[in-house]
């Protein structure tokens, strides 16, 4: 922001001996030092809680491109396996219908012989 150099503190050193007094100068500056090093600190956190609040933006873009390659990754996934599970129904069906059971017959009454 603005720097001051000792020759301007030694001037506004003087400047407040004489227009304070010797007795109130002391109490002012540990205040104004107090008021500085309070501003200091706040604006410290506020622009390190900004600074956190742009990199979390920043890393959502990624995030987002990850998640996205993602779900693109599962969705050829699921593609596979339904298609590797239509093969092995494909298969399976020609096995399935050679066992099945064949249904019991029923015996048939013979009629009887002539000679009988």
């Amino acid at each position: 922001m603005f720097e001051v150099g000792f020759s301007e503190l030694v001037l506004l050193s003087i400047i407040g001996l004489l227009v304070l007094g010797p007795e109130r100068l002391p109490k002012v500056a540990r205040t104004l030092g107090g008021i500085t090093r309070k501003a200091r600190s706040s604006w410290l956190n506020l622009k390190r809680s900004i600074e956190e609040e742009i990199r979390a933006e920043e890393l959502k873009v990624p995030l987002k491109k990850f998640q996205d390659e993602i779900k693109s990754a599962v969705a050829g996934v699921n593609t596979k396996v339904d298609s590797a599970r239509k093969i092995v129904a494909d298969l399976d069906a020609p096995v399935n219908s050679a066992q099945k059971p064949v249904p019991p017959t029923t015996p048939t009454a013979t009629p009887p012989a002539d000679g009988q």
